[in-house]
């Protein structure tokens, strides 16, 4: 593409316009969070009864949800299941392990008699209790941290500390954009949604990896030249590689938001985000914040004075 044959985009000469960017999108997610009183997490972590239920024919979503509304005296979430029109998936949150074995009895009741002569069948029924799920939700946050904790030790390892730091930060930037943006859809926080979001985070490291390394082999080949100048080139030489990656993960992804049915729905809008923005958080975030780390270095601030 000719967009990339040679390209020389002064990519950092906007770092602050990007950095302005990012604040503001952090500041709106976090805003949402708070007043949505913290993630939407699903029963997986807060503790209550899902059903799949197969009728013969379909039922209007509608119709099956104040059945079971008027059964549990409870809202639910009702969708289609992927397997064909006439399954649905029926979650209700929140909810103690008694009155879940009791409300799987009254939907199953509520439902023969509300659908008279439509045959259903109860798939499956699957309980979280309260106390699991808030195990869940640590071991989530606990992974997550382990793992940028896992990458933070090895780069500084591999490469140095200053890259690690800001792979980390990077990373960080983008679960939060992440988050942020599943709390302004009101998109709920599952465990498909976490493995999503260990996804990104593998992602995002890919596709950051690769434009600290080249910054790293022009530092030794270019030693005579300026800093950003550098940097800047390091980003144009994998900017092919690093649009072409994500653009062909998006289709992918892209086909399986749009066929692969409910159950991977939001798996699937995660890592489309994801990849938008570890591509933007790659070029606009990393290198940016070394070019920060190297201004405030002290040999830096030595030559100044």
């Amino acid at each position: 593409m000719d967009l990339f044959v040679n390209a020389d985009y002064n990519f950092l000469s906007v770092r602050r316009t990007a950095y302005i960017v990012s604040a503001a999108l952090i500041l709106i997610g976090i805003v949402s969070l708070v007043l949505h009183g913290g993630p939407n997490y699903s029963i997986d972590f807060e503790g209550g009864l899902m059903m799949r239920v197969a009728f013969e024919e379909p039922v209007p979503v509608g119709d099956l949800r104040q059945v079971v509304t008027d059964a549990t005296t409870k809202t639910p979430e009702v969708t289609h299941d992927i397997d064909a029109d006439a399954n649905y998936i029926i979650r209700i949150e929140r909810l103690e392990q008694i009155e879940m074995e009791t409300s799987a009895q009254q939907i199953r009741d509520a439902l023969v008699e509300a659908f008279p002569g439509n045959e259903v069948v109860i798939q499956s029924t699957d309980e979280v209790g309260p106390k699991v799920g808030r195990e869940l939700r640590g071991k989530m946050i606990l992974a997550i941290f382990w793992a940028l904790a896992g990458i933070l030790i090895y780069i500084s390892w591999r490469f140095e500390f200053r890259f690690a730091a800001v792979s980390v930060a990077t990373l960080t930037h983008d679960v939060v954009l992440v988050l942020g943006l599943f709390s302004l859809l009101d998109v709920e926080i599952s465990l498909p949604i976490v493995a999503a979001l260990l996804t990104i985070v593998g992602y995002s490291l890919n596709d950051t990896i690769v434009v600290l390394d080249r910054i790293r082999e022009d530092l030794k080949r270019y030693r005579q030249e300026q800093y950003d100048w550098v940097l800047n080139k390091a980003i144009n030489e994998t900017l092919s590689r690093t649009v072409v990656t994500s653009v062909t993960t998006f289709i992918v992804v892209f086909i399986l938001w749009i066929f692969g049915g409910t159950v991977i729905h939001d798996f699937a809008f995660a890592l489309m985000a994801g990849v938008i923005i570890g591509t933007y958080s790659s070029i606009f975030v990393a290198a940016p914040l070394l070019v920060e780390w190297q201004e405030r270095s002290p040999q830096v601030r030595a030559k100044r004075k």
